[in-house]
């Protein structure tokens, strides 16, 4: 294992949620993830079929756990590597889940670096731990089949299936048909300055969850780690996880 291992926190300081969350009150069956060398799955004995219980599905977090490992990635504040992600859900699985069941798992900060930009600026990216990276998979995938139907056709941004190279494609299509101007349009910081409010209220009236929209709440409140110190984040959305781009 290299570096430190994540903590399950439930309800530290840095957990804004409070004493009370969405999932308070609702009673579920206990899933059991079981990982296999190629395969992360589970025993799932659960009551209803709410988006929460989807997004720990066998086939869901074992999709979640494959992506996150072939994306490899640095690690994120506790610095463990996606190497030691398995070992480390074959030991925490149950403590895990029943966390993220009961509403009471909190988030890492994500661990802030830089990038450089084509035009001489940087780009602040967070990365989250592995762990986390594989709880936002999860629910990034349940989220994209709810959002994707309702989504433009001629929308090529941060989907899935979907590339620049697509977008080039159509440009031509129109071209061809006669039009002669393309607008090209980049607002600036606009990951940065997310209103988290307005997010969870446009979330809210498609996500009935509640449990789900308060574990999304939390990550956008997880805070972010610069240089070993810790800051708030009170607007914003971190680019840099699975999360962000269904954002």
């Amino acid at each position: 294992m290299k570096g430190r291992e994540q903590k399950i926190s439930e309800r530290s300081e840095t957990c804004p949620d409070g004493d009370r969350t969405a999932s308070e009150g609702h009673e579920g069956g206990q899933t059991y993830m079981r990982i296999t060398e190629n395969n992360l799955t589970s025993n799932n004995h659960q009551s209803g079929n709410g988006l929460l219980e989807q997004i720990l599905s066998p086939s869901n977090l074992n999709a979640a756990f494959k992506q996150v490992r072939r994306n490899k990635g640095a690690g994120g504040v506790d610095r463990m590597d996606v190497g030691s992600l398995k070992d480390y859900l074959v030991r925490e699985k149950e403590e895990l889940i029943t966390s993220i069941e009961r509403g009471k798992y909190c988030p890492n900060p994500v661990r802030r670096v830089e990038i450089p930009k084509e035009n001489g600026k940087s780009r602040g990216l967070g990365i989250p731990t592995v762990v986390d990276r594989v709880i936002q998979q999860s629910i990034a995938q349940q989220l994209s089949l709810l959002y994707e139907p309702e989504f433009s056709l001629e929308s090529f941004g941060f989907r899935p299936k979907r590339s620049a190279h697509q977008a080039l494609s159509k440009c031509r299509d129109y071209i061809t048909e006669g039009y002669k101007y393309a607008v090209d349009i980049d607002l600036e910081r606009f990951f940065d300055t997310v209103n988290h409010s307005k997010l969870t209220e446009v979330l809210s009236r498609k996500v009935k969850d509640g449990r789900v929209v308060s574990l999304i709440h939390k990550y956008l409140n997880a805070g972010v780690m610069i240089d070993g110190k810790y800051e708030e984040t009170p607007e914003g959305v971190p680019q840099g996880g699975p999360l962000s781009p269904v954002h």
